[in-house]
């Protein structure tokens, strides 16, 4: 039987982006894991009491736009979501583009497949950032989730940061070794709070 977990993401984060390419490099490689990719925004996370929501000014934030796309090909486009979802994090992070330009957000998609016409279409009708705002608060208010990338299986949650990557080509088994030591520690030893290291070596 599939293991069953979730995990959060924005574009914007550099752990995200290493948890989600261990994550597709293991499922490219047949890795029996069920994952359900949840949009989290780290600019709604961050808005101050009494500060104007990323619900109510999309525009404002920097990773909306790209998260919004994302959710799109995940849900309507599923076999093309690993491609755009790696490039997207790959756009951000090794290329250094602003994933709040349309224009970057096209390229990506329609470079994997993607019909950035169709998707920006759900975008612009706001029915994309109506879903990004209904799991996210969700997943607020069902598991404290207040970062990414977090972990979700049954009642637990955390967020992890592993600090290396899982490029594309990269050999998959130190990726499926990875997640499911993550999984395994969520599941089966919820005592463990927290274990930090003091200093990253590297």
């Amino acid at each position: 039987m599939a293991t069953s977990f979730s995990v959060t993401w924005d574009y914007r984060c550099p752990f995200a982006r290493n948890a989600h390419e261990h994550l597709l490099t293991g499922l490219a490689a047949g890795a029996d894991w069920d994952v359900r990719f949840l949009p989290f925004s780290l600019g709604q996370a961050h808005v101050e009491e009494g500060g104007v929501s990323v619900w109510d000014n999309p525009a404002d934030d920097s990773g909306i736009l790209a998260l919004q796309a994302g959710v799109v090909v995940r849900d309507e486009y599923p076999d093309l979501f690993p491609a755009v979802h790696r490039a997207l994090f790959a756009a951000r992070h090794d290329d250094g583009l602003h994933l709040e330009d349309r224009a970057v957000v096209e390229k990506v998609l329609t470079e994997q497949g993607a019909p950035a016409s169709a998707v920006f279409e759900r975008v612009d009708s706001g029915s994309a950032l109506a879903t990004v705002r209904e799991e996210h608060e969700g997943y607020v208010a069902s598991h404290t989730v207040w970062g990414v990338p977090t972990f979700i299986a049954g009642d637990e949650a955390v967020f992890v940061r592993l600090m290396d990557r899982a490029p594309l080509g990269s050999e998959p088994a130190p990726s499926i070794k990875a997640i499911e030591r993550v999984v395994d520690l969520l599941t089966g030893w919820p005592e463990l709070n927290e274990f930090k290291h003091t200093v990253v070596r590297r």
